[in-house]
């Protein structure tokens, strides 16, 4: 296999995980997931996200997309959150906490913290028997069959698709509340896309 089409196989092996996903995945789950992240922002509350390595990537890029559509969120790093971090978690809280395994002590060091202060914690990962599985209140099961690299262990079309879904419930969101342009713009002001509300409002 020459050089492109190497390349061309790899984005179209991501692009199918990403479509059997949408085949698999647990609409039930997700649905309950939405309506929950959909009812923080009118109880004063916000969802925390935590994740290590590209699953601490798809974290970070989840809370942006969820501030996008005003939901308050934010990552909380696994190595500040034992080191005094955790005091953002407040009770009625939302914690999302995504880990391929399941079983990263980093995510799981959030949870006794969790459980005593009253939080929502939802488990994303792909072993609903995992550590966090079992801990979570809510678990939203992501598995793939194979990540695209040549040895199938490098977290790219498993992140791709945790991000997917939070995608999706945050357009979700969006619909359901109503969100206007005009209270997008209020908090995108910057780049192309505040060009583009500029001229439309």
């Amino acid at each position: 296999m020459d050089r492109k089409e190497r390349l061309k196989k790899a984005m179209k092996d991501e692009a199918e995980v990403l479509s059997r996903n949408a085949d698999r995945i647990d609409y039930e789950v997700m649905s309950k997931i939405t309506e929950i992240l959909g009812s923080v922002k009118k109880k004063g509350r916000k969802v925390i996200l935590a994740g290590c390595g590209t699953a601490g990537q798809a974290a970070k890029r989840i809370a942006h997309t969820l501030c996008v559509v005003e939901v308050p969120a934010f990552f909380l790093s696994p190595a500040d959150s034992v080191h005094g971090g955790l005091g953002a978690m407040q009770e009625g809280d939302v914690l999302i906490l995504i880990s391929k395994s399941g079983n990263t002590q980093e995510i799981l060091n959030y949870l006794p913290a969790a459980r005593k202060k009253g939080l929502t914690v939802i488990g994303v990962t792909e072993n609903e028997n995992s550590k966090l599985g079992l801990a979570a209140e809510i678990v939203l099961k992501i598995k793939i069959d194979r990540e695209p690299d040549c040895w199938g262990l490098v977290s790219s079309a498993s992140t791709l698709a945790f991000i997917s879904a939070f995608d999706a419930m945050a357009f979700a969101i969006m619909e359901e509340t109503g969100y206007t342009k005009e209270e997008f713009y209020l908090i995108h002001t910057g780049g192309g896309v505040g060009d583009i509300l500029r001229k439309e409002l």
